[in-house]
């Protein structure tokens, strides 16, 4: 696209993210009609149109999202390139973005957020808390928090954390009223304090191993939260059998105030990565944030 410039596109990738030209006018800090104009100008180049419109929402045509897809990376790159450039002999400074779900705020991020911030006080740390596996291209964050199994084919990623596993707890006024399960077929007669995930609305299903392979159990439900914490009080309270990963509940575990229930059988799960696009850590406030966390990693 010989007269499509850099802008234009850049432009066009923000209408995507926010999802209206006057939501890209606001990130952009640029007047709505400029911001039109070079969405026409783009497509007067492209020759087909890039969104349909409607007075109340605007939605990429195909060939917008093919543009959309073929050229978030390029534009990326290149923003970090350029930004890799203009940050020698510099302090890191400017804003870098974190999408992680909130058990990963809370065990690992949550302690050491505010010594970044202490440490960088021109990089402005934004954190997006989502369970929902986030497409940092797409959605325009510089990186991301995930178990290593879940991390973005294409991403360059840096180890965080030991594996780990899903515990099964539950309080001893529980386990004294219901007893204490001996094998997976035990939990019918007890109740599972299931959660649900924000994002796609639905359950999250209980794996569990048994012989080497792993099995997805049914139980009855006490309650149904969407938060962790919710979950940790409704077992310490004797409602049902809680589930979480073990460094949420490790605390919990070694001072008794929660008993683990069928520790043989718990799930294993992939240690925490952070994520992140190609060449990206070439950008200084980008890179502080990276060697930070893996600095701070529970390896």
């Amino acid at each position: 696209m010989k007269g499509a410039t850099f802008n234009q596109l850049t432009i066009f990738q923000s209408i995507v993210r926010e999802g209206s030209i006057r939501g890209a006018a606001r990130k952009l800090e640029m007047a709505p009609p400029s911001v039109s104009q070079a969405l026409k100008l783009l497509e007067a180049e492209v020759g087909l149109p890039l969104f349909t419109r409607s007075t109340r929402r605007i939605e990429l045509t195909e060939a917008g999202r093919l543009l959309q897809q073929r050229t978030s990376g390029a534009m990326t790159t290149l923003d970090y390139a350029v930004e890799s450039i203009r940050d020698m002999n510099e302090q890191p400074s400017g804003r870098v973005s974190i999408t992680l779900p909130r058990f990963v705020f809370q065990f690992f991020l949550k302690p050491i957020y505010a010594e970044f911030c202490q440490r960088y006080p021109d990089i402005q740390l934004e954190i997006s808390i989502s369970d929902k596996a986030v497409n940092l291209l797409e959605e325009g964050y510089d990186a991301g928090i995930r178990f290593g199994n879940r991390v973005e084919p294409g991403m360059v990623a840096r180890q965080l954390t030991a594996p780990m596993q899903e515990a099964l707890f539950a309080s001893d006024e529980y386990l004294q009223r219901y007893g204490q399960p001996q094998t997976a077929a035990d939990l019918q007669a007890h109740k599972l304090v299931q959660y649900r995930f924000i994002a796609s609305n639905k359950l999250a299903p209980l794996l569990l191993q048994e012989h080497g392979q792993a099995i997805t159990v049914q139980m009855p439900l006490a309650l149904i939260v969407n938060d962790t914490d919710a979950m940790v009080d409704a077992a310490e309270k004797g409602l049902g059998i809680g589930r979480i990963v073990t460094p949420m509940i490790q605390n919990q575990l070694d001072s008794g105030q929660l008993k683990p229930v069928l520790p043989t059988y718990w799930q294993p799960y992939s240690g925490l990565y952070v994520y992140f696009v190609q060449n990206s850590q070439k950008a200084l406030r980008v890179r502080a944030l990276i060697d930070f966390l893996v600095e701070k990693g529970k390896i």
